[in-house]
């Protein structure tokens, strides 16, 4: 065990053991049968999607299981923003009991719709998440996602309260009292953002305390990227597990997949959610076990039911059995989005890649990198802070950790990144998703 870890002890397994260990082939005939029904529902009550059906030439009795879903239309984010706010709505308004919503920060906010019956499915899967993290009835669970539209604090809030946690509704902020409450509460489980866990446990350390001075013993992490070096970083600062889930407000909010205590990637709840891969370019379906974009069916939403839904996430997929014992698809940590992937000088690049190199060479998780464009040529600037031991480094001890960074991150990423090497908390902290990325070039008339 590493030194600060607190011994795990699992008081159960699984949440719904009968559907997480479900036969592979008894599962596969389930999401035919889900999938049939919904894609009848979305024609029904849908005329955006219908219309995209018809255009292709479909009609639901085209759909007649798994095999024949490649045939169907996706959806994109843009599909969303076009249809704004009620035009994928597949249930009367009258039967929704809560709408939550995205950040908006890159256009349109996508509106999610739920019904009663949606909200309890979403927060069976988060109580599967938390289950598969150690968590039972015996737990104090944390939760500092923010509330509100934003889907992770709702989300893990439910699933809580589904395993029988006593809850701690922290939202997002306020660290003072987050630590007070999770020394004076108990708290065993923390769920927040991975940024805001790295804030925590830089907080906890300032003020004299270490690992075996809280309770916490896992902690479950999302909503943003966040690196494998990021994790042991976290684990070690609050002494706890760290475990990854995954989300989008889009398909429900968080539980969509999780890690279990063997952390080989994410369980896909295939009997809420189909996951294909498929190439981004094209939008061919790939073989299993390949790269590229995820791809998501929700088979079981009632309000707000995409199909074909892509993520933009790029990740892989794997079926090779878990010592877990759950038979769900696993996917694999996202490496990147098609979306946010910086092209700069032709060449690509993903936030992660640069993370992996800062936390390796034993910087924190506060960083900020900033992409500009003079003269038709893009620079590459990351901006770093200095712990304050390492403050105290003369200008030229200082000059040579910034040479030795900038070597690290070419031969990671093929090109020069000019490193600045900053002082302590001069970057703003997060309280929610960090902003990692500033892209000053005008890419788009």
């Amino acid at each position: 065990m590493e030194p600060g870890r607190k011994v795990e002890v699992f008081l159960q397994r699984y949440y719904q053991p009968e559907i997480e260990t479900m036969d592979p082939a008894q599962l596969r005939q389930l999401q035919s049968e889900r999938l049939v029904r919904q894609v009848r529902h979305v024609w029904d009550n849908v005329p955006y999607y219908r219309k995209k059906m018809e255009e292709k030439g479909l009609t639901p009795d085209d759909i007649q299981g798994l095999e024949d879903l490649h045939k169907l239309p996706f959806l994109s984010k843009d599909d969303l923003r076009e249809a704004y706010p009620m035009g994928l709505l597949a249930t009367p308004l009258s039967e929704c009991v809560r709408i939550q919503s995205t950040s908006g920060t890159t256009g349109r906010r996508v509106v999610a719709f739920y019904t009663q019956h949606d909200v309890d499915l979403w927060e069976d899967c988060c109580a599967r998440a938390i289950v598969a993290a150690g968590g039972s009835k015996e737990d104090v669970c944390q939760v500092s996602y923010g509330y509100g539209l934003f889907t992770g604090g709702a989300g893990l809030n439910g699933g809580s309260h589904k395993v029988g946690c006593l809850t701690l509704p922290m939202s997002s902020g306020n660290t003072e009292r987050q630590l007070q409450f999770m020394m004076d509460l108990g708290a065993t489980i923390l769920c927040c953002t991975p940024s805001y866990a790295a804030y925590l446990g830089e907080s906890l350390k300032e003020k004299g305390y270490s690992p075996a001075d809280i309770p916490l013993r896992r902690g479950i992490f999302g909503a943003e990227p966040w690196t494998e070096e990021m994790r042991r970083d976290i684990e070690s600062t609050l002494g706890i597990k760290a475990y990854d889930i995954y989300g989008l407000t889009e398909t429900s909010g968080p539980g969509v997949a999780f890690e279990c205590q063997e952390q080989k990637g994410m369980h896909i709840n295939e009997d809420h959610f189909i996951a294909e891969i498929i190439d981004p370019d094209t939008g061919e379906v790939l073989p299993e076990g390949s790269k590229g974009e995820l791809v998501f069916t929700a088979i079981t939403k009632q309000a707000f039911p995409l199909l074909r839904y892509r993520t933009k996430d790029i990740c892989v997929l794997d079926r090779t059995p878990c010592s877990c014992g759950r038979t769900h698809v696993r996917m694999s940590k996202p490496m990147g989005r098609s979306d946010d992937m910086m092209i700069i000088r032709g060449v690509n690049v993903f936030p992660s890649q640069i993370e992996s190199v800062l936390l390796a060479q034993g910087y924190s998780a506060n960083y900020q990198i900033v992409v500009d464009r003079a003269n038709n040529r893009d620079s590459l600037d990351v901006n770093v802070e200095l712990a304050p031991e390492m403050f105290s480094d003369t200008v030229r001890e200082i000059t040579q950790r910034e040479r030795s960074l900038e070597g690290a991150l070419k031969s990671m990423l093929g090109i020069a990144a000019k490193v600045h090497l900053m002082p302590p908390k001069s970057i703003q902290r997060s309280e929610g998703k960090a902003v990692r990325v500033i892209d000053k070039r005008k890419l788009v008339d």
